[in-house]
């Protein structure tokens, strides 16, 4: 079987990046841009950013800020419509990963309207044609939506996140710039930060996980431990590198596939709208303890990577538990919550467990769950 790697067209990466939107514009030969942003960036001028560049530029653009976090099949629904009146050619999507899913689904929709239902996106749908052209630039330093073929959907009514797999999907363009991250508060860094450093693990025990893309991830992990606690304090230098150390997870865990961690924290979102790197965050130590057994040597890679002294003369289990150890103690001095008291409810764990089991993350987990093992890994937490 052949390993298949996707990534975007083009990406840049740097202080003032954003300034490169304009020619990749030109030279695509686009006219108008449907500019996806959240109402908390247009509130506080983050969008402005980019906006300004277009202005610049002469570059016509519409607005569509009505996305919220964990978006919805709604969210979807009236952005297609606004994209329709608006005589745009393309988008550009500025904000964290619910913006970014919010403009690859209505790019996906624009240019397959067999699925303009929505809920048939889940899984890898069989779209014929690439999406409306995408310009994607990150606000969040972790969930890597830029250059993944990876969104996921809240579906309010049945209370659950579905996860669409579609190469068709991806930007063509990723702007990963660290001035557009300067502004996030220190709870949101942290987070997302957190979830960078989910997918760079996740995705190097996972099942599909190869060469190529364990050199991805563990480069990711030896970023993302060595930039998360300076990035919290807002420092230049932890900023830069949260925003490569995410960029680089996502080209691995999106060719690869993830793991329980995510698909439990779909869960949680789409019940508690909890945010998802807060939810990756508190799950994964404890999902690592879980996995152990079934990730061989690997551990101790990522415990190297984390900067833990020693390793090579550690025993295997050793090495596991100093990798969960420094994973649990990088989430506490970043001031993640270390349990999910005041999250999760006992009467939601059967529901919150099959809508894991049922998620489309779960088959890439090294170890093979029962439900019960999720119900007890949820319950571990409370």
């Amino acid at each position: 079987m052949a390993n298949r790697i996707v990534l975007n067209e083009t990406s840049y990466h740097g202080a003032g990046a954003i300034k490169e939107i304009p020619g990749e514009v030109t030279r695509r030969a686009l006219k108008k841009a449907f500019v996806c942003s959240d109402p908390d960036l247009v509130k506080f001028k983050v969008t402005d950013k980019v906006l300004d560049v277009l202005k610049g530029a002469g570059i016509p653009y519409e607005l569509y800020s009505e996305i919220k976090p964990n978006p919805t099949i709604e969210n979807v629904l009236t952005g297609v419509a606004a994209f329709k009146k608006s005589g745009a050619d393309h988008l550009i999507a500025i904000g964290g990963g619910s913006s970014m899913d919010t403009a690859k689904a209505i790019g996906i929709i624009i240019a397959n309207p067999e699925f303009e239902d929505v809920r048939s996106l889940e899984g890898t749908a069989p779209t014929k044609r690439p999406s409306v052209p995408i310009i994607a630039v990150p606000t969040t330093a972790g969930t890597a939506a830029e250059v993944t073929i990876n969104y996921v959907i809240t579906d309010v009514e049945k209370k659950r996140k579905f996860v669409c797999v579609d190469p068709h999907d991806i930007p063509v363009v990723a702007v990963i710039d660290p001035d557009m991250m300067s502004t996030m508060p220190k709870g949101l860094t942290a987070a997302t930060g957190m979830d960078a450093l989910t997918h760079a693990i996740e995705g190097y025990i996972t099942k599909g996980a190869w060469e190529l893309t364990d050199m991805f991830h563990l480069k990711a992990i030896e970023i993302i431990s060595r930039s998360l606690r300076s990035a919290v304090k807002n420092e230049a230098e932890g900023r830069q590198g949260m925003a490569l150390g995410q960029y680089v997870a996502g080209m691995g865990f999106s060719n690869v596939g993830l793991g329980i961690v995510h698909s439990m924290a779909h869960a949680l979102g789409a019940v508690y709208d909890t945010p998802h790197g807060v939810a990756n965050a508190i799950l994964l130590p404890t999902v690592m303890r879980y996995n152990a057994d079934a990730t061989g040597d690997k551990y101790r890679d990522i415990a190297k990577a984390m900067g833990v002294a020693g390793t090579d003369k550690m025993s295997t289990e050793e090495a596991r538990k100093a990798a969960c150890d420094a994973v649990a103690q990088l989430s506490a001095d970043v001031g993640i919550p270390k349990d999910l008291k005041g999250i999760v409810k006992e009467e939601d764990l059967d529901f919150l467990a099959q809508s894991a089991m049922d998620d489309a993350c779960r088959p890439g987990n090294p170890k093979d769950p029962t439900k019960e093992d999720i119900i007890a890994l949820y319950k571990s937490l409370l």
